[in-house]
């Protein structure tokens, strides 16, 4: 089967990036597992011990998944607001742009949120909103077209 599986992020804080991902986007924990494996081999990584932590949606268990990995001895985190660079850019996910905003706010991230609302095709408008997840992920959020 073809597709996107899942995308990994390395976390300096699985608990705290859990509260963004799962308790203000709506993901539930599918999976939780610390592997022991050549990591060193595999990712150039300091351990070979990896937690893996698997956000996602429980009816699409096979798709759309936002891995969070903890790699002990792994490079602090990049700055909480970095410019665009050519490779990684942001995850993209469909979401009510203000209820979500709000749930996250609630959880305590409201660090450089940028909004804007986009013209779509049939004279409706498709608000979109950009969060800085924590380690340093770009998150959009895009709306329905009203």
């Amino acid at each position: 089967m073809l597709g996107v599986h899942h995308s990994a992020i390395c976390t300096s804080d699985v608990e705290r990036s859990l509260r963004f991902w799962r308790d203000g986007l709506g993901l539930r924990e599918l999976f939780d597992h610390t592997f022991t494996g050549d990591w060193p081999g595999l990712f150039g990584a300091k351990s070979d011990r990896l937690r893996s932590v698997f956000p996602g949606d429980p009816q699409l268990p096979d798709c759309g998944i936002v891995e969070l990995v903890q790699l002990p001895g792994a490079d602090e985190a990049p700055p909480a607001h970095p410019a665009p660079r050519h490779g990684f850019f942001l995850l993209s996910l469909q979401r009510d742009v203000d209820e979500t905003l709000s749930a996250l706010a609630a959880l305590g991230f409201t660090d450089d949120v940028r909004r804007i609302t986009m013209p779509a095709p049939g004279g409706k408008t498709v608000p979109m909103a950009v969060i800085t997840a924590p380690d340093g992920v770009l998150v959009e959020l895009i709306g329905p077209a009203k």
